[in-house]
C-alpha cells in the first residue's frame, strides 16, 4: 500500500510538472526524478519557497503586475517617469522591459491580447481600468509595447481607439531589423515592417 501511494504522490508530481510551459512528459519525469534524488537541497526548499509564493505573492490592483504588496513595488516608485505609461500584454514582457532598464516608467499589464478566435475579448483583460487610470493621472504617452503579432495589433488597435478621447500620445514599439541581426536570417514579415519604418540616417 505504501509503495502505491508513493508511486501515487510521484506521479501527480509529475503530471503537475507536466503542466509548465517547455516541460512535456518526459522532462517532467526527469525533473522529478532530480528533484527527489536532490531532496534536502532542491526539492525542501523549493517546497517551502512555492508556499511562501502562494501566501503572499498577489496581483497588483493598480497595473496588474505581481508582487508581494499593492500596489506593487513600481507603482509605488515615486522616481519612475510618470508622464508615461508602458503598455504590456504579461508580467514576462514587463519584466523583460525591466531588465533592459531603457526606461523608468509605470506599467498597464493586459494579461493577454485580444483574439476572437479564441474568445479572448476586452472584458477577460484588464483594459477597462485604463482609460480611468489614464485620466486620473499626470500621464501623457502610452507606449504600445505588445507583440507584433495578429492579436497584438488587433489590441494596438482597439486601445488607441479606446483613449482617442483622452490628451495622449500613443506610440508603440519599433519593429523591425534586430541590432545585430543580419538580413539573410529574418523573416519577410519583419523585412516588410523594417522598410515600411525606415528612418532618417
Amino acid at each position: 500500500m505504501a509503495e502505491k501511494i508513493a508511486g501515487t504522490e510521484i506521479e501527480r508530481l509529475i503530471q503537475l510538472l507536466a503542466r509548465l510551459p517547455g516541460l512535456g512528459p518526459r522532462s517532467a519525469r526527469r525533473a522529478a526524478l532530480h528533484l527527489i534524488r536532490k531532496r534536502e537541497e532542491l526539492l525542501g526548499p523549493l517546497a517551502a519557497a512555492m508556499q511562501v509564493a502562494h501566501e503572499r505573492i498577489m496581483v497588483c490592483e493598480v497595473c496588474g503586475n505581481i508582487d508581494t504588496r499593492s500596489p506593487c513595488t513600481i507603482c509605488a516608485d515615486p522616481r519612475r517617469d510618470h508622464s508615461i505609461m508602458i503598455i504590456v500584454e504579461t508580467v514576462a514582457d514587463l519584466w523583460a522591459l525591466e531588465r533592459a532598464s531603457a526606461m523608468r516608467a509605470p506599467y498597464h499589464v493586459l494579461g493577454g491580447s485580444l483574439s476572437p478566435l479564441d474568445g479572448i475579448g476586452p472584458d477577460q483583460l484588464n483594459i477597462a481600468s485604463l482609460p480611468e487610470r489614464l485620466a486620473n493621472s499626470p500621464t501623457r504617452e502610452i507606449i504600445l509595447a505588445l507583440n507584433a503579432t495578429v492579436d497584438g495589433q488587433t489590441t494596438a488597435h482597439y486601445i488607441t481607439d479606446l483613449v482617442s478621447h483622452l490628451p495622449v500620445k500613443v506610440t508603440r514599439l519599433a519593429h523591425g531589423v534586430p541590432v545585430g541581426g543580419e538580413l539573410d536570417y529574418l523573416d519577410d514579415g519583419t523585412l516588410s515592417a523594417a522598410l515600411r519604418q525606415r528612418t532618417a540616417f
